[in-house]
């Protein structure tokens, strides 16, 4: 049996704002399906949109000297994605990449910026949001150079786990590389010590996720860091 409760219909972030600010924020956007392993924003480009997933699973991948890279943050329903759209800067530093296809809410760049000039609500809970990524994208830092290997992917198997509603999660040996900024051999040796455990179950990139509370056990610190910032933060916004 799941042990996630259905997905919800909507952002989460979007389902904060006050109710006209809310419906006049939908009324710009349109709805789209997002699919596995689409490319949403490269690195260095000029954002033409924002995205807010309300099934959908995005990752943020960071590359470094154009031969790797190392994810630094995920984006589902609690969050959005089109930041340097909202800092007016336009160009993202990051990569963005359907982790796990699902439905999301997309806004156009002019129109994004007229909510956000006619919205001091959504100003605001982007503010705290911004904060909440800022914080996570440090964590990753830390977690990459202080923890080992094992409990580092426990801890983005969790959140992934958060965000997807479902037990089973598809991720390939290119992403959990991503994830753990580590070489194949690194991740075969995670992920078949959480198997042996039997936190999870693998089998050629399809992950199901077999103990969750053991699974929390098995991650570092940093986890339970990121659910704390985000429960002090924007699970009680005003």
């Amino acid at each position: 049996m799941p042990s996630k409760p259905p997905a919800p219909a909507a952002n989460r972030l979007l389902a904060a704002l006050p109710r006209k600010d809310r419906e006049r924020f939908m009324v710009a956007c349109e709805r789209v399906d997002l699919q596995y392993a689409g490319v949403l924003a490269e690195a260095g480009e000029i954002s033409h949109h924002a995205y807010f997933p309300t099934g959908a699973l995005i990752s943020l991948i960071a590359p470094i000297d154009g031969h790797a890279a190392l994810q630094v943050g995920l984006v589902g329903d609690e969050g959005m994605l089109g930041m340097p759209l909202f800092l007016g800067v336009g160009a993202s530093p990051l990569r963005a990449v359907v982790q796990g296809s699902g439905k999301a809410l997309r806004i156009g760049a002019a129109a994004f910026r007229r909510e956000i000039g006619s919205s001091p609500a959504l100003v605001r809970l982007l503010e705290r949001y911004l904060y909440v990524m800022a914080a996570q994208f440090a964590q990753t830092a830390v977690c990459t150079r202080f923890h080992v290997v094992q409990a580092r992917l426990a801890r983005w198997l969790l959140m992934m786990h958060d965000r997807a509603y479902s037990d089973a999660l598809h991720i390939t040996q290119e992403f959990l590389a991503y994830m753990l900024g580590v070489r194949r051999v690194g991740v075969t040796r995670a992920a078949s010590a959480l198997k042996q455990r039997g936190l999870i179950a693998y089998h050629r990139g399809d992950i199901m996720i077999m103990d969750r509370a053991g699974l929390e056990a098995a991650a570092c610190g940093c986890y339970a860091a990121d659910k704390l910032l985000y429960a002090c933060v924007l699970a009680d916004h005003p």
